[in-house]
């Protein structure tokens, strides 16, 4: 079994986060619900796209410090390290925010998972070699190919249903909302780590 994980609202919480950003800048009203995207459509429904763009790069790079783990992924990842199943992260992330300060994202990210312990060998047991950040979602696709790997999963539907995804891999959509997928949806769907985990390792 080889497991391929996306990073960023699979394994990064930023619902939280978003909104306390958006607060500390005046963006939102306090009673908005603390989504990200709640906060996404507020600031997009008052014209202030840009506003929300920047949040982004503010948000993924020199903020990221302040997000929190999913509960569970970690030991997810301990668990297969004590297993020997491979896990490979594999994302689409920009290097650098579109607009605003042009902080490293690539950087950020890997300085997160090192604090939150992904990369400390007697708990996550990830090396840098097994963590891919691609500029691009087809970068992205021909990744999990490349790697070959046998489970996939993501937080965004409209990826795992790509024509284009490498055929024979099981998606898993993570979905802590818990969206009711359609009969004939190609992937399943879980609500958390811990019903991951006992979906894939037991």
């Amino acid at each position: 079994m080889i497991i391929g994980v996306d990073f960023d609202n699979t394994i990064v919480q930023y619902d939280d986060l978003f909104h306390l950003l958006a607060l500390e800048r005046g963006l939102i009203p306090p009673d908005l619900p603390p989504t990200k995207q709640s906060v996404r459509n507020y600031l997009r429904e008052i014209g202030r796209e840009p506003a929300w763009t920047e949040l982004q790069g503010s948000t993924y790079g020199p903020q990221l410090h302040r997000a929190i783990p999913f509960p569970g992924v970690l030991d997810f990842f301990t668990q297969c390290r004590t297993r020997n199943i491979e896990v490979f992260i594999v994302s689409h992330k920009t290097r650098f925010p579109i607009i605003g300060p042009q902080h490293d994202l690539h950087a950020a990210a890997n300085d997160w998972l090192a604090a939150n312990g992904f990369y400390d060998a007697a708990r996550g047991g990830l090396t840098r070699r097994r963590v891919h950040f691609d500029l691009t979602k087809d970068a992205k696709l021909d990744r999990i190919a490349f790697l070959r790997c046998t489970h996939f999963i993501d937080d965004l539907p409209e990826f795992l249903a790509e024509p284009t995804f490498p055929s024979g891999v099981h998606r898993v959509l993570f979905d802590p909302n818990g969206s009711q997928l359609p009969a004939d949806s190609p992937f399943v769907s879980v609500s958390s780590w811990p019903e991951l985990k006992a979906m894939l390792i037991g």
